[in-house]
């Protein structure tokens, strides 16, 4: 299963169908951008496109869109807390684009470090994958996938936002702190993979 947030609205792709109030059976391309036009242009609030071949159905979606590779982390340290960076209105994971000839391992250390300023880290394990869609000004459609890493921080150092890229402020936050102040001001992909890495606590 595939779950793709347009507008921060959730596209399912699935085998069987979701129970989801709207559901499409794939019925080939057309059936994909009808998908994405109600998410991006109606009150519809989530959808469901179902078929047995998912692999087909997945390849068949990402041909509509230019495809961007990012990758990210979920940093704990050591009294549990993890990290955030807060830029535009929002509070977000550190990620980025992965550079020509960089691993996903790479790519995700090396956006940590530029956009929190801290170096002391220590990559666990693959936690997952999300995906979701936004439009360039030139009017070109991108599906960008984020590969995130559960990492730890053992250093001591105080962590400084990247000013130059919109960062506004970082800091480290508890559970409880993210229930209350993150989740009502982040996106729902940020929701999906911390849920992913608290199953693993």
């Amino acid at each position: 299963m595939y779950k793709v947030f347009v507008n921060e609205k959730k596209l399912t792709l699935s085998k069987y169908p979701e129970d989801m109030e709207k559901k499409l059976r794939f019925e080939g391309f057309a059936t994909l951008e009808i998908a994405v036009d109600l998410l991006e242009n109606t009150s519809c609030p989530e959808l469901n496109v179902y078929g047995e071949d998912l692999e087909e159905v997945w390849e068949d979606f990402t041909h509509m869109f230019k495809v961007i590779e990012a990758a990210g982390g979920v940093v704990s340290n050591k009294d549990g807390e993890v990290l955030f960076i807060h830029r535009i209105g929002r509070w977000d994971l550190p990620k980025g684009k992965i550079e020509k000839g960089e691993s996903l391992e790479q790519a995700a250390l090396r956006e940590i470090e530029e956009e929190t300023g801290l170096k002391e880290l220590i990559l666990e394990e693959f936690l997952n994958n999300t995906f979701h869609i936004y439009t360039e000004r030139n009017g070109e459609k991108i599906l960008k996938t984020t590969y995130w890493f559960k990492m730890n921080y053992v250093g001591n150092e105080t962590p400084k936002p990247q000013t130059e890229e919109g960062i506004t402020a970082v800091s480290w936050k508890n559970r409880d702190t993210i229930m209350d102040e993150v989740f009502p001001k982040t996106f729902n992909n940020i929701k999906l993979i911390l849920n992913d890495y608290w199953e693993l606590h």
